[in-house]
């Protein structure tokens, strides 16, 4: 018998024995390829969970920590751009008045710095003077050498700024009543006459155009809470309850809601309008219920900041403040803004800043493809920072040119990319994102008008955000609206660089009597107008006084 016989184990004569015994190693051998499949499957999805909980993990330490802006953690990064700073400061020309002089003492450098302190004090020369003298008393002038009066030599001059904190006044209106004498001895019906006065905002109201506007601007434009106002006006010496204050904010929205439409109306004539939403709570019985928030930032040719409040984020909210419109929808990705577009005219144009908030948030997970999609949208808003101050036309020009190759380049790395990731890797679902809202993303290439980015209307939001922070929630869908029409003014200030408080105070003081074929001139913008030339026509009049 040979040996590698007699090695072998003790087999079935029969051919069927050995089929039987053929197929049950067979079939041992599908088991252990099973079992091994389902342990790197079951490796694969444990990889897949760890990498999205350090992603949470992640978000959630840059919510509370980390900065807002949305740039890469990686090492490699931040040695590129010191290496780019470094190799830019060694190209740039060296002024000869930034080198100092070998005579120069240090000490003297330092003190000629200091100097420059005041600069900071914008406006400095512009603030009203109170002089304050300071002489000697009589006994004090006496020279204590020869008992002689000394006489003024000269004087010694410094500056210093105050505040003065804003203080309440009783304003006490006297209408005279006038009758005919004549009238009344005849027996005939007297003619009784009252001086008119200025109509107050609110009817029957004891607040003035000044306080209403103070109160309004320090909530809607300051984010103070009213019980804090409650505090400050407490500390002036006459307070004013936060329910009060309240009531009166919803006052001032009803006498300004005719000016709030009129600007809506403009919004919606915009040929590219931004939008954006948030979390504002209302108290409703058990726990406060999310309701929303949204923002509708109209173009330059329309510039305004329309808010409007709802009670969920159904899209019954934007479809009902946008109907009728028919041009360029600026968002984010939210489904709800399908319901909206769909079936009418409207273009959907997509923001490039969320789709890197996309690749940047899962960048622990693939920090390779994360460096190259960033670099390549860095390019992207740096060809739209020089096309900033360009005509819409050559600003469209500049994008096809040099932003379409930019976007040919992303796409085809993103398809591939596509390919080499499993459906459940974090950076897949930025990946899809952009992919599945390509067309969307790619508008502003085919309309130099529409930004590359939704900044405008997420920068708005914060304002929302502060006062929620603030205070909490509102009380009531009426409140919500005050919300919505007071913010909407004081945002649209902010963006005219209006002083808020200012405005308010003569709208306040003018709306009641204002009609509405003259609603237009109250408008943020045009009243800045009017304001600037009323400015200018008092110093030509200054400038030729005698």
């Amino acid at each position: 018998m040979h040996t590698a016989e007699m090695d072998l184990p003790n087999l079935p004569e029969d051919s069927a024995s050995l089929k039987a015994m053929l197929r049950s190693l067979l079939a041992e051998r599908d088991r252990e390829k099973q079992r091994a499949d389902e342990q790197r499957k079951r490796a694969d999805d444990l990889h897949i969970q760890n990498l999205r909980l350090q992603l949470e993990l992640a978000r959630v330490k840059k919510m509370y920590y980390g900065p807002r802006a949305d740039r890469l953690n990686s090492t490699s990064e931040l040695a590129q751009v010191l290496l780019d700073f470094g190799q830019e400061l060694e190209q740039r020309p060296i002024h000869p008045d930034d080198v100092p002089h070998a005579s120069e003492p240090e000490y003297e450098l330092r003190r000629v710095k200091r100097r420059k302190g005041r600069r900071s004090l914008a406006n400095f020369e512009n603030l009203p003077v109170t002089t304050q003298v300071y002489e000697l008393s009589a006994e004090e002038r006496i020279c204590p050498t020869c008992e002689v009066v000394r006489q003024e030599s000269g004087t010694e001059e410094s500056w210093q700024i105050e505040y003065i904190p804003g203080h309440f006044e009783r304003i006490h209106h006297v209408r005279k009543k006038y009758a005919c004498v004549k009238c009344e001895r005849s027996g005939e019906a007297p003619q009784m006459t009252v001086a008119a006065r200025p109509e107050s905002p609110i009817d029957k109201g004891m607040a003035g155009p000044g306080l209403l506007a103070y109160i309004v601007a320090s909530k809607f434009a300051d984010y103070l809470p009213l019980y804090r106002l409650e505090d400050i006006f407490a500390r002036q010496g006459f307070e004013i309850s936060r329910a009060t204050q309240a009531v009166w904010c919803g006052d001032v929205a009803d006498l300004v809601e005719p000016l709030y439409r009129r600007m809506a109306e403009r919004v919606r004539q915009s040929h590219v309008v931004a939008t954006d939403d948030t979390i504002l709570p209302m108290l409703s019985p058990g726990k406060v219920k999310k309701a929303r928030m949204w923002v509708y930032v109209g173009d330059s040719d329309h510039p305004y900041n329309v808010f409007d409040f709802t009670l969920d984020r159904g899209r019954d909210g934007p479809k009902q403040f946008l109907k009728d419109y028919t041009q360029v929808l600026l968002a984010d990705a939210y489904g709800g803004y399908d319901g909206v577009v769909a079936g009418n005219a409207i273009t959907r144009a997509g923001c490039w800043s969320h789709a890197r908030r996309k690749v940047v948030d899962a960048e622990k997970t693939a920090p390779e493809i994360a460096r190259e999609v960033v670099a390549l949208l860095r390019t992207l808003f740096a060809i739209e920072n020089q096309a900033k101050e360009a005509s819409v036309p050559e600003r469209l020009e500049i994008r096809q040119k040099q932003s379409v190759p930019v976007l040919a380049e992303l796409r085809q790395k993103l398809l591939v990319w596509k390919e080499q990731l499993i459906p459940q890797h974090p950076m897949a679902d930025a990946v899809n994102y952009i992919l599945n809202h390509w067309a969307e993303l790619t508008v502003f290439c085919s309309d130099g008008a529409v930004p590359i980015d939704n900044n405008a209307s997420e920068r708005e939001m914060k304002r929302v955000v502060l006062n929620r922070k603030n205070s909490l929630f509102v009380g009531n869908p009426r409140g919500g609206r005050t919300f919505a029409i007071l913010a909407s003014l004081t945002s649209t200030c902010r963006r005219h660089q209006i002083d808020p408080q200012l405005y308010l105070t003569q709208l306040l003081m003018n709306l009641p009597q204002t009609k509405l074929s003259e609603l237009d001139a109250w408008l943020p913008d045009q009243w800045k107008l009017q304001q600037a030339a009323r400015n200018e026509a008092l110093n030509r009049a200054a400038s030729l006084a005698p």
